[in-house]
């Protein structure tokens, strides 16, 4: 049976400080002094901005990431029988992979995946997709592309965020014809990143430059967002062209 400790526990304090301080050995002995620890639940009544049940592999991975001696803390975890495909239990349902991709947090996510992390796991908060479909939504390049190297599947969309073009240039050739929807979705996210050449791609297949996505953002917006000074340059001409003007 899962145990399941209140945020508020001395122990819960006890093992969320190690963790966050990057004390491996401080972990180790709370492991080793109370065993089934490494599987327990943390309820998160004290916080309800984020109120569910997490693991301690999601306090590892936890927002803003990049914990002194993360891996070593991830891995100590596991061996002592953290679960590291466990899921969040609340709001959504990621697992510690989704968290570390949204943190851009590439030690972790080596860490995970070495643990045998489940790359493809579903439940993100965007679309329930995988750690990769966080990352890119997030704009966490560095954990996207080494998700990437490390096997992850890539949607077309995705391939456009990383600017992919290759995998652009062979979703858009194969099988049906992509629609305008996911033509112009694709160059959104192609803006979002940054990727000049594959927007550019995109748009030339008939993407609509102005189709407004996430948070009511157009490309041009999401473009200036991420500083991508020559995404916004080339939008900003394409986007005052006349309706109809290919010049």
């Amino acid at each position: 049976m899962t145990t399941i400790i209140d945020s508020q526990d001395p122990l819960a304090v006890a093992v969320t400080q190690a963790i966050r301080q990057g004390d491996v050995p401080g972990l180790r002995h709370l492991l080793a002094e109370n065993p089934g620890l490494a599987s327990a639940r943390i309820a998160e009544t004290a916080r309800p901005d984020c109120f569910g049940i997490r693991t301690l592999l999601h306090v590892a991975t936890d927002w803003p990431g990049h914990f002194p001696n993360g891996p070593q803390i991830l891995a100590a975890l596991v061996e002592a029988g953290a679960d590291p495909d466990t899921r969040f239990s609340g709001a959504h349902t990621e697992t510690p992979l989704h968290w570390a991709a949204s943190n851009d947090d590439v030690a972790a996510v080596d860490a995970l995946v070495a643990a045998g992390a489940d790359i493809e796991a579903p439940g993100a908060v965007i679309g329930d997709g995988t750690p990769l479909s966080d990352a890119c939504a997030f704009g966490q390049w560095r954990a996207a592309f080494r998700l990437v190297e490390h096997g992850a599947r890539v949607t077309f969309e995705e391939a456009a965020s990383l600017g992919l073009l290759d995998q652009v240039e062979a979703c858009a050739t194969a099988g049906e014809p992509l629609t305008l929807e996911e033509l112009s979705s694709a160059f959104w996210c192609a803006c979002h990143g940054g990727r000049l050449a594959t927007a550019q791609y995109l748009y030339g297949l008939g993407a609509d430059p102005d189709r407004v996505g996430y948070s009511d953002r157009t490309p041009l917006d999401i473009a200036r967002e991420q500083n991508a000074t020559d995404v916004v340059e080339w939008l900003s001409a394409v986007t005052a062209k006349p309706l109809g003007d290919s010049a």
